[in-house]
């Protein structure tokens, strides 16, 4: 992070994790803020980018890949923030008590207890997250939310047409509704995979900006390093998935142009060559991400 000088990263303290075990994981980052307090600190506020930028150091801001800390009850959210989230995905692949997921055979849409979620969300200042999400979950979720919501880790399905991937009309109602898309540099949400090359990617997001403008526009890596395989599969299975895979799912490897947070000069370079002029490559590289944050973690009254 310090290579790539990213004074800025969203760490997932939630995949399929009840509270107590999200509140076992937010310790642990507690942990490692004091152990490693020169390197990294907790991210509240934009403020917090601005303080670690300028002691050389990385703010953490803590997002949940899905809605089960809040165990089902849009109350639990005030807890969650309280504890540092700032960042909650309605879903993680497969249905909620909130909403439905992107994997799921029928997207019932956004639960009463959903539309409870999302306001409560708007409120404290919590960034509404549409990644893993249904499409018509999706879409009922922007119409309800009057906040704009971010989806942080996808790309284009006219780029790469997989579930987790958004549509055309998705990108639209997401950028009308000032939100932001970081996109994905995990190699199963990019064409060619782990041999996806950087021109390729630099251009699709040039067709991208044709469509929400640059401004909407960030980096949202899906980066996992140092983890065993056996935590992918516990990630797409979960505790209760009775459906066991024939095959584990294994980590693939990164592509060459991005293997680590040190590669985002590659990004930059990348972004240039497709015609992005110098303010263009600095938003999309965090300026855009730290105006959204800007405006979206101060509450609401």
């Amino acid at each position: 992070m310090r290579a790539g000088g990213l004074h800025a990263a969203h760490a997932t303290v939630c995949y399929r994790e009840n509270f107590l075990e999200t509140a076992r994981n937010i310790f642990q980052w507690r942990e490692m803020f004091r152990r490693h307090c020169d390197l990294i600190m907790p991210g509240l506020s934009a403020e917090d980018v601005f303080a670690a930028r300028d002691s050389g150091r990385t703010a953490i801001f803590f997002g949940a890949q899905n809605c089960s800390a809040a165990e089902g009850d849009p109350r639990m959210i005030s807890v969650l923030h309280f504890t540092g989230a700032r960042f909650m995905q309605l879903t993680y692949n497969r249905k909620t008590a909130f909403a439905g997921g992107c994997l799921d055979k029928t997207d019932g849409g956004v639960s009463e207890a959903g539309r409870a979620a999302i306001w409560e969300m708007n409120r404290l200042g919590m960034v509404l997250d549409l990644s893993h999400i249904g499409e018509r979950s999706f879409f009922e979720a922007i119409k309800i939310s009057r906040r704009p919501p971010a989806v942080t880790h996808a790309n284009p399905k006219f780029w790469l047409d997989i579930p987790r991937n958004l549509s055309d009309s998705a990108l639209r109602a997401l950028s009308e509704a000032g939100g932001m898309l970081g996109l994905s540099l995990y190699p199963h949400h990019l064409r060619g995979g782990s041999k996806c090359a950087l021109r390729s990617f630099c251009e699709m997001t040039a067709r991208l900006a044709e469509i929400t403008g640059a401004e909407n526009i960030g980096i949202g890596s899906d980066l996992c390093r140092g983890r065993p395989d056996t935590v992918l599969a516990w990630m797409r299975e979960g505790k209760h998935w009775k459906k066991k895979m024939e095959k584990p799912p294994a980590f693939p490897p990164q592509p060459k142009w991005f293997r680590s947070a040190a590669d985002f000069g590659n990004l930059a370079e990348g972004l240039a060559a497709a015609g992005f002029n110098a303010k263009e490559c600095e938003g999309i590289l965090g300026e855009n991400w730290l105006r959204f944050f800007i405006k979206s973690f101060p509450p609401q009254r």
